[in-house]
C-alpha cells in the first residue's frame, strides 16, 4: 500500500560529486621534494629544475634567487653522429660540420646568471 502523502519516488539521491571528483586529474605538485634526514636535524630540500631549449624561469637551488636561466648551446651527440654519417657519405670537405651549426642538433646548458651555478642540460 502507498501512503496517501508519500512521494511516488524513493529517497533523494546523494549530493553530486565535487568538480575535482567529477573531472579527475592530479593534485597540484611542486618541483620541491623533501629529502630524508638521518640525524633528525633539519630537512634537506632538493630541487628539480625543469630545463628546456629556452631559458627557464625558476628559483636557483644554490643562491635561492628567482631567475631566468642563462643558456649556452654546444654541439650534442646528434650533431657528432650526423657529422660522421655525412663524412661517410663522401661529404668530408666541410659539409660534415653543418650539423654543428644547426640549433636542433645542439644541447642547451643552463646556468644561474646570479651565482653562475650549473643547473642542467637539455639534450636533443
Amino acid at each position: 500500500m502507498v501512503k496517501p502523502n508519500a512521494p511516488p519516488y524513493g529517497p533523494p539521491p546523494a549530493a553530486p560529486p565535487s568538480y575535482s571528483q567529477a573531472v579527475g586529474g592530479v593534485p597540484p605538485s611542486s618541483p620541491f621534494t623533501p629529502g630524508h634526514s638521518l640525524s633528525g636535524g633539519p630537512t634537506i630540500v632538493t630541487t628539480v629544475v625543469p630545463v628546456g631549449p629556452q631559458p627557464t624561469h625558476t628559483i636557483c637551488p644554490y643562491c635561492h634567487a628567482e631567475i631566468d636561466t642563462a643558456t649556452k648551446t654546444e654541439p650534442g651527440l646528434i650533431a657528432y653522429i650526423s657529422g660522421v654519417v655525412i663524412a661517410l657519405l663522401g661529404c668530408w670537405l666541410g659539409c660534415c660540420l653543418i650539423p654543428c651549426c644547426i640549433d636542433e642538433c645542439m644541447d642547451v646548458h643552463h646556468n644561474c646568471p646570479n651565482c653562475k651555478a650549473y643547473l642542467g642540460r637539455y639534450r636533443r
